[in-house]
């Protein structure tokens, strides 16, 4: 009686022991694929890389005059162009500045600059003007901080990976910002968008249900979820593992979304 109890327990700490002893190759498996995937991507240790729309040709530093050729005047620009404003704070798309590249990067530097054709400004003085002088920082548009320009936002593309993906994106400066160069131009950006599922809702439908795959189901991912659902949450070892995966942000929605 004493040996074959001995047996049952033997046979019970086993069974625990191989149980977590799985349990920890698993997660070790998935952190050391994760690892060495981001190790070898192009992208580690670099910003983002721009493409070559990045140098846009400049035009000379060349005075304004009156008899320079007027543009045509069209309602496009014209509607966003108010009337009897200060010169110097029109927004970039009523106004033709001669810029020049021979200035210090991120230093203020002057530029003559004329209303387009139409535009009806005022110096400081409140007496109208055609020609003045500008004042910025001497940077491209694809240089300007992430905050004065809007990028198209990709929903293709897979955010919840290791590493991170990354997308083309049109980008334009913001309307009452000035800078050097196109104001439309191509960066490459991280992968940013969501469909809505919360990562609460998923770590607690986890926590409660996750034997049942209502974590799985909630994410989009139903062969997991109905997998789940018929072997009772893998006896209770794929629970515990959806469980961490998802507190820890690995496994999110099957559309490739961000968790808001």
């Amino acid at each position: 009686m004493l040996a074959n109890g001995l047996k049952w327990v033997f046979e019970r700490e086993w069974n625990t022991m191989s149980s977590y002893l799985m349990l920890f190759l698993l997660l070790l498996d998935i952190y050391s694929k994760c690892v060495i995937a981001y190790l070898s991507s192009p992208h580690v240790g670099q910003e983002p890389v721009y493409t070559a729309q990045q140098s846009p040709v400049m035009s000379s530093s060349v005075a304004l005059t009156a008899s320079s050729a007027a543009p045509v005047v069209t309602d496009s620009y014209l509607s966003r162009c108010p009337s009897g404003a200060l010169c110097s704070r029109l927004p970039a798309d009523c106004i033709i500045c001669a810029f020049h590249h021979n200035c210090s990067y991120g230093r203020p530097a002057n530029f003559t600059c004329r209303a387009k054709a139409g535009v009806h400004c005022v110096s400081e003085q409140s007496r109208p003007q055609q020609n003045f002088t500008l004042t910025l920082d001497c940077r491209f548009c694809w240089q300007l901080d992430p905050s004065q320009y809007r990028c198209s936002n990709s929903t293709g593309c897979m955010t919840v990976s290791c590493p991170r993906r990354l997308y083309n994106a049109s980008c334009e400066a913001l309307e009452h910002v000035h800078c050097l160069g196109k104001r439309v131009f191509q960066k490459r950006l991280f992968c940013n968008w969501t469909g809505g599922y919360k990562w609460s809702t998923a770590l607690a439908l986890s926590i409660a249900l996750g034997g049942f795959g209502a974590d799985r189901f909630y994410l989009g991912q139903w062969r997991e979820g109905l997998g789940k659902l018929f072997s009772f949450g893998g006896l209770g070892i794929w629970t515990l593992i959806d469980v961490l995966l998802i507190g820890v942000g690995y496994v999110g929605p099957a559309d490739g979304s961000l968790y808001i």
